[in-house]
């Protein structure tokens, strides 16, 4: 995280100037595109802009797009941005059409702060009409996501390329991510910046309440918890099949397990398991928060991307975590974590080092409090802009 602590020596110089500068003129206009919008409601780009608004520099205005498909209460402000509702998803092949129509919105803004790369490959178009700074954050590398056909992933892998060819700051959120781009792209990055600014973690904490024991009477006993999308590179199926192996091993999985045929052959496979417990999303937060906080190991699968938000928080709630052994997760954790590649590996530690728990608890509680703070994580931003 050496890259974060120069940026922040310059934080506060930026941020003076940014105040003078801007106290006698126009507020400085940002428009945020790629997420569903905020109030939060769905993934890791939007709790960024979530808590990016609570720290808004003086002088800054906000514009959040936001997918009107998902919000039925449709607010004009939040937290001293502007919402505009566009009738498009976010997420999916339609989400390229999303993001455009946010960029031709915001021709007449000062920034666009971009988050994804999906819609980039119209940059090119955007690029010969605005005037101002673009700052993208292409989050993880999208187009090696299994998820995809070999057409979406040449198209992902195209609008990665156009986002560090034409944006003024690229942003990634792990420093896997950082060391790809100044490799696969030393050409297009030369004269342009390529910051690490990874996510924050420290909204979430933790939560007693023991009136959720009637709702989920499992969670009595010591269990593992994991929360993803139920998608293949999150490993889930060999997070599963290791808990299958181990009858008197607790596990709590909450996941979108009816949004894809891998899901529903995996909740078909593994919910006659007594010691398997598939929760549906989880979105109230004090719900979410209490199964995490009593749970006494987090198992990560996550292999694809950079810094993920649901591992940070694991770690701010002083979980001891079990992560997928990949260059993101061991920059995440400081390689201080344990790390599995198979289900074998899941089931060999949790019955060979458990002894190590709880001092891997406290290391992850330790990192997470001192790398992964949304204030400091705004002030990096801030002081792009």
């Amino acid at each position: 995280m050496l890259e974060n602590n120069e940026m922040l020596n310059q934080v506060q110089h930026d941020t003076n100037l940014c105040k003078t500068e801007k106290s006698t003129g126009n507020p400085l206009r940002i428009s945020v595109i790629g997420t569903v919008g905020v109030p939060a409601c769905y993934g890791g780009f939007e709790s960024l802009v979530d808590n990016l608004l609570d720290f808004t520099p003086p002088g800054v205005e906000y514009t959040v797009f936001c997918s009107g498909k998902k919000y039925e209460n449709r607010l004009e402000s939040y937290k001293g941005a502007k919402l505009v509702y566009l009738e498009k998803d976010a997420n999916g092949i339609e989400s390229i059409f999303y993001d455009f129509e946010g960029m031709k919105r915001s021709l007449d803004s000062d920034i666009m702060l971009i988050l994804g790369v999906s819609g980039c490959m119209f940059l090119p178009y955007i690029r010969r009409r605005f005037r101002g700074k673009i700052i993208t954050n292409i989050d993880g590398l999208e187009w090696r996501r299994d998820k995809w056909k070999w057409y979406a992933k040449h198209l992902l892998k195209f609008s990665e390329k156009m986002a560090v060819r034409h944006s003024d700051i690229v942003i990634g959120d792990n420093k896997g991510i950082t060391d790809y781009i100044k490799a696969e792209y030393r050409k297009e990055i030369q004269n342009k910046r390529v910051e690490l600014i990874a996510y924050g973690g420290d909204q979430v904490l933790p939560v007693k309440d023991d009136s959720l024991f009637e709702k989920y009477p499992f969670c009595k006993n010591p269990y593992a918890v994991t929360v993803c999308r139920i998608e293949p590179e999150n490993n889930v199926h060999l997070i599963l099949e290791a808990f299958s192996k181990m009858p008197e091993k607790n596990l709590v999985f909450v996941g979108n397990w009816e949004r894809s045929d891998y899901g529903k052959c995996l909740k078909e496979k593994y919910s006659g398991f007594s010691n398997i417990h598939l929760l549906d999303p989880v979105y109230e937060p004090h719900t979410v928060n209490w199964l995490r906080s009593n749970a006494s190991l987090y198992v990560h699968g996550h292999s694809a991307g950079g810094t993920n938000p649901s591992l940070v928080e694991a770690m701010n709630l002083g979980l001891a975590v079990l992560a997928f052994d990949c260059v993101y997760n061991r920059a995440t954790t400081e390689e201080k974590a344990l790390y599995w590649k198979t289900s074998d590996d899941i089931v060999r530690i949790i019955i060979e080092e458990s002894s190590r728990f709880e001092e891997v608890s406290h290391t992850m509680k330790e990192a997470g409090k001192r790398l992964y703070s949304w204030e400091t994580i705004a002030e990096l931003y801030n002081s792009l802009y």
